[in-house]
């Protein structure tokens, strides 16, 4: 790393929150310049696009601008769109944890009791559920605590199929709870879609609807 040049003020334009780095433009120019999670000071809430910000420029070994020592420097400011901002991460930032964001995991353990009241279910069913889903927020724990620290990162397909098996429930406790895997558009729409493969499945197998399926079949035509 080289040393420290220069203090420069600017605006985060561009920050991926489950990888934990983003770019810096400058106030004067259209310089943009890495910056790094760890850069910023211990606060309650993550960067923010639109963020205005100060902050020192130090170069490495091979001449890379990099910030350091980021402060806020102000009320957060629309991120302009002329400045690259992504569509898809601003269209996303607004996630947060709240109530509405567990009504779907509220939603199936009413239906799972419904269910389980017509067509008693096996209790090792509850079992794989419960199990999936700390299995999942803990592996999702480690790839937000891997995409912070920049080591080698959980790849989505696992987090999917964990989702996939019955630990949607736990993956959705973890995304609110840590943050992670919010914002990134393309992973939360396949997320929903293993969901919904998940819920038909439990569907199919927890209710008559395979007999009546198989009889159908089996019927004369």
């Amino acid at each position: 790393m080289g040393s420290r040049t220069e203090r420069v003020h600017g605006t985060l334009t561009s920050w991926d929150d489950d990888r934990g780095f983003g770019f810096i433009t400058a106030a004067q120019g259209s310089d943009k310049t890495f910056v790094h999670i760890k850069s910023f000071p211990t606060r309650p809430t993550r960067p923010q696009l639109g963020e205005a910000l100060s902050f020192e420029v130090e170069r490495s070994a091979d001449g890379k601008r990099r910030a350091t020592r980021v402060q806020v420097a102000g009320q957060r400011m629309p991120s302009p769109a002329r400045r690259g901002t992504s569509p898809k991460r601003s269209s996303a930032s607004p996630q947060r944890s709240g109530p509405a964001s567990y009504l779907p995991i509220l939603l199936f353990v009413l239906g799972y009791l419904v269910v389980n009241a017509l067509w008693p279910i096996p209790l090792w069913v509850a079992g794989l559920y419960l199990g999936a889903s700390i299995v999942c927020f803990l592996v999702y724990a480690a790839d937000k605590s891997a995409a912070t620290n920049r080591r080698w990162r959980v790849s989505e397909q696992t987090l999917l199929l964990l989702g996939v098996i019955g630990g949607w429930p736990g993956a959705i406790v973890a995304q609110q709870t840590l943050r992670h895997k919010t914002q990134k558009v393309s992973f939360r729409s396949v997320f929903w879609v293993t969901v919904f493969l998940n819920l038909i499945a439990f569907a199919l197998f927890a209710t008559p609807a395979i007999a009546l399926l198989l009889e159908t079949a089996r019927a004369p035509q």
